[in-house]
């Protein structure tokens, strides 16, 4: 059985400049299988090749394989914009080869199977499970099974989805194979146009917080939502034995790990960093994680600063005691505070993320968020606009309240960087305006820019600067004029 993963060319978020990464869902997939012994596997990667749809259709039709796999378990660079291109790429493909199996998964897939059958036509099957679910449903395909009793799958059959069981978690994920980074062309990604060679690693899964706007909710089984809050984490050897193949084998200088809270576990973190420093691994690495787990490896971050570590990421979001509680955050106002001034003790640059468009925010709300960041004082500021994703709180209240409908989506601008969802109090105008405002704000405070450029910022740090910088304009157009950049 020949299996195609197809990535279609898009863009990045703007102000992350030059971006592009092996797709994580395909390389955890397809290594899986091949183990299972499905070993005629190919990546079409058309956005680090830089192939339109119209040569990627083509391309494809040449290949003639029996399943098409389209799909992503990253958010890191255009949000839900891409779900646009996938649902584009299934159809066309499946014009060009009516017979070709087309299986969809990860984010949003996930959350919305039998939505997904019902207004995509040309998709078969949708995978609201990880990876053994796909493995059971390519092995269904290969020997004439039926799908539909497949534990999570959800399966197009006489015309109707139909939604496999339930299926349990992956609890070992150190029992998963290494990432199949031999069947992408590892010298084509890039990070903010300047780190390179560039990959986003996946260390973990879940996240033992529940913020009612994560968009993390989208990638589970619909009716078990709360799969999500289950913290599943590869052990420290496990993700060196993944940097090391990484560096020795593919060149990688530059890695982001993409897990929302790489740093929850400070004793698995330290381990990660001795080992890192045992094997002399010279990658250069980017964490994220929420304000309390920064704080809670205050003692190590020195350690993770040798190791490489030249950038934390964390999200403020809102700025008051009780928004945090409404948004259950789960983190406090010290701990924002606090986390900028150990990551800056340590010379690790700081990106905070601020949130707007809940549904209670006004603008002297929003203009108070600004202030407290300001008063905080990162290095890198980004402004997110509250999204929706399926199975979140958040969905459930705009649907709701009226204030989406689910469907009538236009996901190329479902990307966090435009407004799409009015709040009881502003329009959609409203918060693209105040937004713009923010921005220019923040960036225009006399001697930040040049405090960044002056610092002891690893280099990485400072290009990235410049990259978001140049980014700002494009990032304005699309949240006052709507203009769409993924």
């Amino acid at each position: 059985m020949k299996i195609l993963f197809v990535m279609p060319k898009v863009g990045a978020w703007a102000t992350h400049g030059e971006h592009r990464a092996p797709n994580q869902l395909y390389a955890h997939w397809a290594a899986f299988v091949r183990e299972k012994g499905y070993d005629k596997l190919e990546v079409l990667d058309c956005r680090a090749l830089g192939i339109p749809m119209e040569e990627m259709v083509a391309k494809v039709k040449e290949k003639n394989p029996d399943v098409v796999v389209l799909g992503d378990m990253l958010h890191s660079y255009g949000g839900f914009a891409i779900i646009h291109y996938f649902n584009e790429s299934a159809r066309r493909i499946k014009e060009a080869l009516p017979k070709t199996k087309i299986i969809m998964g990860g984010l949003w897939y996930s959350a919305m199977p039998t939505e997904t059958l019902r207004d995509n036509p040309a998709i078969d099957y949708v995978v609201m499970g990880e990876e053994e679910a796909f493995a059971e449903l390519i092995e269904a395909l290969d020997k004439g099974k039926n799908t539909k009793d497949i534990a999570g799958i959800t399966s197009r059959i006489d015309g109707k989805a139909v939604m496999g069981p339930h299926r349990p978690l992956q609890l070992d994920l150190d029992s998963l194979p290494l990432p199949a980074y031999d069947l992408f062309p590892m010298d084509k990604y890039v990070g903010h146009t300047h780190w390179k060679p560039f990959v986003e690693v996946v260390s973990s899964r879940g996240c033992p917080s529940a913020c009612t706007f994560c968009y993390e909710w989208d990638q589970y089984d619909p009716r078990s939502p709360q799969d999500f809050l289950k913290w599943r984490a590869k052990s420290p050897e496990r993700v060196i034995e993944e940097l090391e193949l990484l560096h020795k084998k593919f060149g990688v200088k530059v890695v982001v790990l993409q897990d929302d809270n790489f740093n929850v576990n400070p004793d698995r973190v330290e381990r990660f960093c001795n080992l890192k420093k045992e094997k002399k691994n010279p990658i250069k690495w980017v964490s994220l994680g929420r304000a309390v787990d920064w704080v809670n490896c205050e003692k190590i971050l020195p350690l993770m600063k040798k190791t490489g570590l030249f950038i934390g990421v964390y999200g403020i979001e809102v700025t008051t005691p009780e928004d945090l509680k409404r948004i259950a955050k789960g983190i406090t106002i010290d701990q924002i505070k606090k986390t900028v001034e150990i990551l800056r003790k340590n010379d690790v640059a700081v990106v905070a993320d601020i949130m707007m468009g809940f549904d209670h925010d006004t603008e002297a709300i929003i203009k108070q968020r600004l202030e407290f960041t300001d008063e905080v004082d990162p290095d890198i500021l980004w402004i997110g606009y509250v999204t929706p994703a399926p199975n979140s709180p958040i969905w459930r209240v705009g649907s709701k309240k009226g204030l989406i409908d689910p469907n009538k989506i236009d996901f190329l601008k479902w990307d966090f960087l435009h407004p799409v969802m009015p709040t009881d109090h502003l329009t959609v105008e409203d918060l693209g305006r105040l937004g713009s405002w923010c921005m220019r704000e923040f960036f225009s405070k006399p001697g930040r820019v040049q405090r960044i450029m002056y610092s002891n910022f690893d280099p990485l740090a400072k290009l990235c600067f410049q990259d978001v910088m140049r980014g700002v304009s494009k990032w304005e157009e699309g949240a006052v004029k709507g203009e769409k950049h993924i």
